[in-house]
């Protein structure tokens, strides 16, 4: 595919783009998808909905009070944009990396870069120093706005290169303080509408970290397809949910998704369920963005005698996981809400199958959302039979790009992405979830890869081997289970797992740390030596 030319200056993403041969067929089909050469999704989301709605609406609201209308988060981000042109020299096409909590502040900075034409790289606040090392090389970030809170883990990466500003400080050299200096309207930069806007990474079945490279336009693609047709939000909605910035469900569900309506987000530091229970009754929240993890937890409390009031939701999408149908009989019995299940992907930025309302049926994901097509195929990539199990393939406005990286190959066969996941299509037309395809553990919406956790495991001096695999669980989905060979003489016993977890949490995002280590003699091998790793998933 050809592409426009680029605004960038700094033209090191779109240079590692995977060949044209690589990509995925792309699919625009719906005419609200057929946008111009030149497109700049920040002033899309910001300008345009301010000239659409009015400047007073509110946007962002902090979960502590606070509200930012519509035009003070134009100027708010403006100011923002001013400083990374001029103050920090950010070019067209530099990669800026964004970590912190998730609040009005690192969505402004996110809509700043989208603005000022730059790349925005955002990362967990959990994360720690290696893993964002990893993530800041191979996106080559020149630039980090990182929250003044957490500011120690990224400073202890050592980056080279990279010249990291916080803010929420006091400091001279402070974002907001740099920012006040600025009160001039910002011109965007006129972006091509496919120039890089993100770059977000997920995790394979190595560990190894994959750049899931996007567009301007991809942006606006799933607030055009998935928000404006199945989950058809208002402008006087509120929205709110767990998921991080750093993470594309996140994002969309929490900025893209109520921006581009003309609604507005509350925005969490702490979304746990009861938090999100809390904001629920304070804010009068309408659309509701979580795991089904969460959902069941939030059941739990809405049974007890003074449980807090959520008859303002008439929207709760669930993802991040498979929803079981008990959860969703359970959530539409206590609450008469029908869940919204979906399934998307970091690749390709949000959800792509889905169904709301009368069409849902509980145990079934749903069916293409409108502007997306999706198939069964074996492992030739052929497609099989109604009714018969097989990998999920899908395609439409979005599609996998990877940052060079050789496992696009892997994900984008015969023109189609092919999401690792074990679907069944029944012969209406619905998509019925079976498993994940690969060793990735999903629990409680968190993509955890068990060879990750196991190189950090063996980097303990008294761990000979270990197998860190997914154990099904009621609440969370699964849960993180390291099978653990340690050295002579160490004990196995409950002190030695706590060790060994808090080693964990130390080195990656302590959602990954094993919930559970067992102690074997030996792992389960084959005479040739290799891992069975079916034994540990099915100890029985």
């Amino acid at each position: 595919m050809e592409l426009t030319p680029t605004a960038h200056l700094d033209t090191f993403a779109r240079d590692r783009l995977p060949p044209p041969g690589h990509w995925p067929r792309l699919v625009f089909d719906l005419p609200e998808l057929l946008y111009p050469d030149r497109l700049n999704c920040g002033t899309e989301l910001l300008d345009r909905t301010v000239e659409r709605f009015g400047a007073d609406r509110p946007a962002f609201l902090d979960g502590e009070g606070g509200v930012w209308s519509y035009g003070e988060l134009r100027e708010r981000v403006n100011r923002i944009a001013h400083v990374l042109t001029t103050d920090l020299r950010v070019l067209p096409g530099n990669r800026v990396l964004l970590r912190g909590p998730t609040t009005p502040w690192l969505a402004a900075c996110w809509l700043a870069v989208m603005k000022a034409g730059g790349v925005a790289v955002t990362v967990l606040a959990q994360q720690r120093a290696p893993e964002l090392a990893v993530m800041a090389e191979a996106a080559q970030c020149t630039h980090a706005l990182c929250d003044d809170r957490v500011l120690d883990e990224l400073l202890a990466a050592r980056i080279p290169g990279l010249r990291v500003t916080p803010f929420g400080g006091d400091g001279p050299d402070d974002l907001l303080t740099l920012a006040e200096r600025h009160s001039e309207p910002y011109e965007a930069v006129a972006t091509a509408a496919d120039d890089v806007a993100l770059i977000a990474f997920t995790s394979g079945t190595t560990g190894r970290p994959k750049g899931c490279v996007h567009f301007h336009r991809d942006v606006l693609a799933v607030a055009d397809t998935f928000s404006a047709h199945v989950l058809r939000p208002l402008p006087d909605d509120v929205f709110a949910g767990s998921p991080p910035l750093a993470f594309t469900f996140g994002l969309g569900g929490l900025v893209v998704f109520p921006l581009r309506a003309g609604a507005s987000a509350v925005l969490l530091e702490q979304a746990g369920p009861k938090q999100l229970l809390a904001a629920i009754e304070r804010h009068r929240v309408s659309v509701l963005f979580t795991a089904p993890t969460a959902y069941r937890v939030m059941l739990d409390e809405l049974t007890l005698g003074t449980a807090p009031e959520v008859s303002s939701l008439r929207r709760c999408v669930s993802a991040g996981e498979n929803l079981p149908e008990a959860t969703w009989t359970a959530w539409y019995a206590r609450t008469g809400l029908r869940l919204i299940n979906g399934i998307g992907a970091t690749e390709l930025l949000h959800i792509f199958i889905s169904a709301a309302d009368g069409d849902i049926r509980p145990g079934r994901t749903g069916r293409p959302v409108p502007g997306w097509q999706a198939r069964i195929v074996d492992r030739d990539g052929n497609a099989v039979p109604d009714g018969e199990e097989g990998l999920l393939a899908v395609r439409g406005p979005v599609g996998c790009r990877y940052l060079a990286d050789p496992r696009q190959a892997e994900y984008v066969r015969n023109g189609w992405n092919v999401t690792g996941d074990t679907y069944v299509r029944e012969p209406d037309g619905w998509f019925r979830y079976v498993s994940r395809a690969d060793d990735m553990i999903i629990s409680a919406g968190y993509n955890i890869a068990g060879p990750q956790v196991e190189e950090v495991l063996l980097d303990h001096p008294d761990v000979v081997e270990t197998a860190v695999v997914g154990r099904p669980d009621e609440l969370r989905g699964q849960v993180v289970v390291a099978y653990t060979v340690v050295r002579d003489g160490v004990p196995r016993d409950a002190g030695t797992a706590a060790a060994l977890r808090a080693f964990v949490r130390a080195r990656i995002a302590p959602y990954k740390s094993p919930r559970e280590i067992v102690f074997l003699d030996a792992l389960p091998r084959t005479a040739t030596g290799k891992l069975q790793r079916f034994l540990l998933r099915n100890p029985a």
